[in-house]
């Protein structure tokens, strides 16, 4: 039997030695292991020290992709050119405990799906940054993503017939961590502290983070419209009450204090109508991306593969 390792690297000089030490060192309690790392357009030397390690190592694989596409489609190429028989996921940056593997692949062994870490702390993140990870979870969980296990990261364990279900998507946008609640295997959490990195600067962007967000709330609810449609009714219903109003102070002989009244609720009205047509958009550019069909990303070389 084999476990296979997915690594997605971006700029990761400093810390690419070390993480290869560990993921070698790790018990895999008797079985195969090879690991994939996977090249997202690092600029700096990423990938000839990957080439390095992979040399003379037939069971350490590099996938380099042509430009960077982002953390979700270098973890999807690493899933599709894994072959082992458990695939695991986990970042290059030292977070998540690559020890914690061993308890992974006992737990898979017991007879688990996918076997996914639980963050019950996160040590070296702003508090901002634990904020709006603890709310984003409560918010999705709110809009429809329940089933999505809350403050967990991509750092998991997935059997072969959940890789297989995974290669076998189309979708381009994608929340790897949804997709695999959604379809309902098997899983277990296991509780860890995550780390501080080991070296070097997080990867992931506000931008980026935000980009994580949108894909997780459009890909699993449309809930969103609704609100949009629920909130309208209700400002309508505002505006129409405002308005009676308003010209009851007119007639009282207050114009200004109706002009006043008036002016606000056309801000407020035109607000709501600029935020529900953002939203709308959200969901029409992902229905965009998918008819334009091009490839989730291009690889431009690849090592022991």
């Amino acid at each position: 039997m084999k476990i296979s390792i997915v690594v997605p690297c971006y700029n990761e000089e400093d810390v690419l030695k070390e993480t290869h030490r560990r993921l070698m060192e790790i018990d895999c309690l008797g079985m195969d292991r090879e690991i994939v790392y996977v090249d997202d357009g690092s600029t700096d030397s990423t990938y000839e020290i990957l080439t390095g390690l992979a040399e003379g190592h037939d069971n350490v694989k590099v996938i380099k992709f042509q430009r960077n596409f982002g953390h979700q489609p270098a973890v999807s190429a690493g899933i599709a050119e894994a072959d082992g028989d458990a695939v695991v996921v986990i970042d290059a940056d030292l977070q998540d405990p690559p020890e914690l593997i061993s308890t992974f692949i006992g737990k898979w062994k017991e007879g688990y799906d996918i076997v996914y870490g639980h963050r019950v702390k996160r040590k070296g993140e702003s508090i901002f940054k634990r904020f709006t990870a603890w709310a984003y979870y409560r918010m999705l969980s709110f809009i429809g993503g329940s089933f999505i296990p809350k403050d967990t990261g991509d750092f998991r364990l997935i059997d072969r017939k959940v890789a297989d279900f995974l290669n076998s998507l189309t979708e381009r946008n994608r929340f790897l961590r949804g997709l695999t609640a959604w379809a309902g295997f098997r899983s277990i959490g296991v509780d860890y502290v995550r780390d501080e990195r080991f070296a070097g600067e997080t990867k992931y962007t506000l931008r980026k983070m935000l980009r994580l967000a949108e894909d997780g709330v459009t890909s699993f609810s449309d809930k969103p419209m609704m609100l949009a449609f629920s909130f309208g009714a209700v400002l309508t219903l505002l505006s129409l009450v405002m308005l009676v109003l308003s010209i009851i102070m007119a007639a009282g002989g207050n114009g200004l204090g109706g002009v006043y009244i008036m002016g606000s609720v056309m801000l407020l009205i035109l607000g709501a109508i600029l935020i529900f047509v953002g939203i709308l958009g959200l969901y029409i550019s992902r229905i965009y991306d998918e008819v334009k069909n091009r490839p989730y990303y291009i690889i431009e070389k690849r090592i022991n593969l």
